[in-house]
């Protein structure tokens, strides 16, 4: 049995990380974790948007097997969650930071919610529910504003979870529980704002940074549901040339090696404490940023910059520099931390559709298919992804699909769908996905949940007149409302 220091980011995209090949990011300490464990090279999201992620991380559960449609369905302590099991098997299970689920009144599966953050007012971002068709998002403009150096609400509250994480780490050494415990550390960064610790800010000359790819004419896809995405997540309409876009990276790249700063400390402070020889590290991050690649940023769709999430394993009995190729999700993370303190699975879980990440490091399904979704903000349609081998095929609900050749295409710049001579995978590849679930179901009864939801909010007018944030503010900050 071992201890789980659990470490998530928020909107970490792996195309920015050094252990991942960026050889211009700046994160020696998830590197260094890397190098001392097993890396998944082929990790996702169950969803790119932030509550439905963690709601499907929590509950080791697809979303559209819990109904966690978008950021105006977030995790209310049902189905139970691994924290609930570790719970009740008598094992200590404490949260330090963003956790993004409704409130602190619910038991989501923790002794102790240290600093926690929950979507805003109990409700989220209920405009985001609104799909037919979708709102114009004028709180996009926000991204490109506040691009550049200088602290923000979210660096400061990182600052606040780092310093509790240490000093819980400090205690449990002090006073050692009799059964493993498991620490969930969770923080904002590199999540927008775009603003980055001067330090850290001052890391990355702006010559020195390379652009976005695909943003020439003719690289944008020519896909109804992603024109959709793109034109009500304005987010690029609002840079004013090519030196605010490299400020814009300058300030991500400065956050995450920030964030890679704060992990180290963590990190330090488990090894100081004696507490390092019985613990596994896991780190990962709820989804990734697009980052201006295509001329998207933020999340929600199911490219690789989006949808695929970095995922490291560290500790005891796990192997040194290894990289593992078997698609894994943020589902696997419920059985993989019950297994590593030594809990049994419940008989209610028997159906849940992860798979412990020590048996994909020892050979275990090495043909299995993951699972994204994304049903929510500007979106006219579900979206489902499944990564199995070297393709990933991408379902759109009432549209044509798109398949990518991950191996011979990582950029995903060739949609072979608009190719002939690849039936047969986009045949496999909708095989697959229907195998897990019926996508046309899936996408109606998630439409019906979100138009009761705003039925029962007052309807369409009210919801709309709620307006837009860019981001659940940090415990205590004034929300930043656009009408």
């Amino acid at each position: 049995m071992t201890n789980v220091l659990f470490i998530m980011s928020d909107e970490h995209s792996k195309r920015v990380a050094g252990f991942h090949g960026n050889d211009v990011i700046k994160t020696p300490n998830l590197d260094a974790l890397a190098a001392s464990g097993t890396v998944f090279d082929a990790a996702y999201t169950n969803c790119p948007i932030c509550v439905p992620a963690r709601a499907s991380f929590a509950t080791g559960r697809h979303v559209h097997e819990i109904g966690n449609w978008d950021n105006a369905f977030p995790y209310d302590g049902t189905p139970p969650s691994w924290g609930h099991r570790l719970q009740e098997a008598g094992h200590r299970c404490d949260s330090i930071g963003k956790l993004h689920y409704r409130s602190v009144e619910d038991s989501a599966g923790f002794d102790d919610e240290i600093l926690a953050l929950h979507v805003l007012n109990g409700q989220g971002d209920i405009q985001g529910m609104v799909r037919r068709p979708p709102p114009p998002r004028t709180s996009t403009a926000q991204l490109a504003a506040d691009a550049g150096p200088g602290e923000s609400s979210y660096t400061g509250y990182d600052r606040k979870i780092r310093d509790a994480a240490c000093d819980w780490l400090r205690e449990a050494a002090r006073a050692p529980d009799e059964k493993d415990w498991t620490l969930f550390v969770s923080f904002v960064c590199p999540h927008f704002p775009l603003v980055a610790p001067q330090e850290f800010f001052d890391l990355y000359p702006l010559d020195t940074l390379p652009m976005p790819r695909l943003r020439g004419p003719g690289d944008f896809p020519d896909h109804p549901v992603l024109k959709k995405l793109r034109e009500v997540q304005s987010y690029e309409d609002h840079f004013r040339d090519e030196a605010h876009v490299r400020t814009a990276i300058a300030a991500y790249y400065g956050m995450v090696s920030f964030l890679d700063d704060n992990i180290g400390r963590i990190l330090k402070t488990l090894k100081e404490t004696g507490l390092a020889e019985d613990t596994l590290v896991v780190y990962t991050s709820d989804h990734g940023d697009n980052l201006g690649t295509r001329t998207f940023w933020g999340k929600s769709n199911m490219y690789e910059e989006s949808a695929g999430i970095p995922l490291i394993l560290s500790g005891p009995g796990v192997a040194a520099g290894r990289r593992i190729a078997t698609p894994v999700s943020l589902v696997d993370a419920h059985p993989t931390i019950l297994e590593t303190v030594g809990v049994a699975p419940h008989p209610d879980d028997s159906d849940l559709p992860g798979r412990s990440l020590h048996a994909i490091m020892e050979g275990a399904d090495e043909d299995r298919t993951v699972l994204s979704e994304y049903h929510a903000v500007a979106s006219i349609t579900g979206i489902f992804m499944v990564r199995f081998g070297r393709y990933k095929y991408i379902h759109y609900a009432g549209h044509r699909p798109q398949l990518f050749d991950l191996a011979a295409d990582p950029y995903e710049t060739r949609d072979l769908a608009l190719e002939g001579g690849h039936e047969a995978a986009i045949t496999e590849g909708e095989r697959r996905l229907r195998a897990i679930c019926d996508p046309e179901a899936v996408n109606a009864r998630a439409f019906a949940d979100q138009e009761a939801r705003i039925a029962e909010l007052g309807g369409v007018e009210t919801v709309l007149n709620a307006g837009s944030f860019p981001y659940t503010p940090a415990p205590g900050e004034t929300p930043r409302i656009s009408a």
